[in-house]
């Protein structure tokens, strides 16, 4: 009886009235933009769209901050596209798109609020202040708002070029190094909210950073922030799905990576009384793994399947395949020596922060080093 009494009552009934709120915000913002550019979309697109809805609504359920982020992108990327009224050049003339919310402008936003949040959490780390910890977390929740709001204004400006040069931005580097650090900064926020504590923070900030640097010289040395058409390969519902899941995983592999470098540390009783204890590190990190192995995998499939249909063959061992499936394997191993072997310790801290690197070229060395089918992502 005292069990069943400290159980948790069902989802639905745990739900309160802003959760049925956010939930009627995500509908009707999803048939909005269907009706608004359902024209543009093929039967797949309409039915991610409509599975996105059910999707949103449960996830802002089970982590409550994600609603309240989810409704200030909606409504300051409407607000920033009713302004454009239709014209691109309105980009130069009104005083919100110019500075603010256009999707340059919000990008850039972005890169300088997750600087700030790194230089924060760092300082908050070194002097414990919890003031300037908490003020870290709300520069990378202001960061991501920011991100996301530069994406959805660019998916709309790409419309603006022309309705064949519009689409989903998540196909060049650029786009994916945003996507990226949007990914990233969120798991570790939802960890962060998860597990009490802020301090690890400076080390996952650092390699958002690295991806903010990346935009920022590719933005001013190579001018990718330019939107450009589509190449043929990648005028696919599938690119929708699969490059997401992707970089969930390469979020969850990058997490673990900067989390091992903190458990290395603190073995070593470097921080050790600032960092969390080696225990909740390590699980922090086994979890952010096994995230992101099980959308990684997910990603891979639908990789196949795509490939299935653009060139014929669900494998061709092409060499960003191959080193997909280096990085695979790389982390079945991982879980299995702790899952299977109840293996922990600097051993598998060493192993996550080498996986970032094996992660790393396979994302970004085999586009500069390396040709084949895959080879629209080059530098």
């Amino acid at each position: 009886m005292e069990l069943a009494l400290n159980q948790p009552a069902p989802l639905l009934k745990r739900l309160s009235w802003f959760d049925w709120l956010f939930s009627a915000i995500v509908a009707a913002g999803g048939f909005y933009a269907l009706s608004r550019f359902g024209e543009y979309m093929d039967i797949y697109e309409k039915g991610i769209l409509l599975a996105a809805i059910p999707a949103i609504s449960v996830f802002g359920w089970f982590w409550k901050p994600f609603r309240v982020l989810f409704i200030v992108v909606g409504a300051i990327s409407l607000f920033s596209i009713i302004q454009y009224q239709g014209s691109l050049a309105r980009m130069e003339q009104v005083f919100f798109l110019k500075y603010l919310i256009s999707s340059q402008a919000s990008i850039m936003w972005m890169c300088a609020l997750f600087g700030l949040a790194t230089l924060a959490y760092w300082v908050g780390l070194l002097a414990r202040s919890e003031f300037t910890l908490k003020t870290a977390s709300a520069l990378t929740w202001s960061a991501v708002a920011m991100g996301f709001i530069g994406l959805m204004v660019r998916w709309y400006e790409s419309y603006l070029i022309g309705t064949d040069v519009g689409h989903i931005p998540v196909s060049n580097l650029y786009e994916v190094f945003v996507l990226f650090s949007l990914i990233t900064a969120m798991m570790y926020l939802y960890y962060e909210a998860r597990y009490q504590t802020r301090q690890m923070g400076a080390f996952v900030l650092l390699v958002i950073s690295a991806a903010v640097g990346f935009i920022l010289w590719y933005t001013f040395d190579r001018g990718a922030h330019e939107i450009q058409p589509l190449v043929p390969a990648l005028k696919s519902w599938w690119m929708k799905i699969h490059v997401p899941a992707n970089f969930i995983g390469y979020g969850g592999f990058s997490i673990a990576a900067m989390l091992g470098v903190g458990y290395l540390l603190v073995d070593r009783g470097i921080l050790a009384s600032r960092l969390p204890k080696p225990e909740v590190i390590d699980d922090m990190m086994y979890k952010s793994i096994a995230i992101g192995f099980l959308f990684f995998t997910i990603a891979t499939i639908l990789g196949a399947m795509w490939a299935a249909e653009a060139w014929g063959g669900y494998w061709s061992w092409d060499p960003k395949e191959t080193w997909a499936l280096i990085v695979w394997l790389n982390y079945a191993a991982w879980l299995h020596i702790r899952l299977v072997k109840g293996l922990r310790g600097p051993m598998l801290a060493w192993w996550a922060v080498i996986g970032l690197f094996v992660t790393t070229f396979a994302f970004l060395g085999v586009n500069m080093f390396l040709s084949g089918l895959h080879s629209y992502g080059t530098l």
